[in-house]
């Protein structure tokens, strides 16, 4: 799982294996150390029918609801957002690059716009 800040919003991108862990545990989390402290970042299912967030204790949770994990597992659905607060909030899969890249992207999704 991948975490992007940029001004006022969170984008998460998920591998298949984020994706799968998500919808079988209904919570995933990443950590990113800074010496004596930490910034843990979690994906929390929830029965709520909006992508919510909230910070506490230097731990960023982002709630989906379940409905959204069954699209992305069950459909082509690429990703979900909500833009109605103050916060952006962007969950969506992560597509393989098609640029060369050094990062491990064996567990991406395969990108559409590879050519065939």
């Amino acid at each position: 799982m991948k975490l992007r800040i940029n001004s006022n919003s969170l984008r998460y991108r998920l591998t298949q294996t984020d994706v799968a862990n998500l919808f079988k545990e209904g919570c995933i989390k990443e950590k990113v150390n800074f010496g004596d402290n930490e910034l843990v970042y979690v994906l929390q299912s929830t029965v709520d029918k909006e992508i919510s967030a909230d910070f506490k204790n230097n731990i960023v949770t982002t709630y989906i609801p379940k409905i959204m994990i069954d699209e992305l597992v069950n459909t082509d659905k690429v990703g979900f957002e909500n833009n109605k607060s103050e916060l952006k909030l962007l969950i969506e899969k992560d597509f393989t690059c098609l640029d060369e890249v050094a990062e491990d992207q064996s567990d991406n999704y395969p990108n559409p716009l590879t050519p065939q």
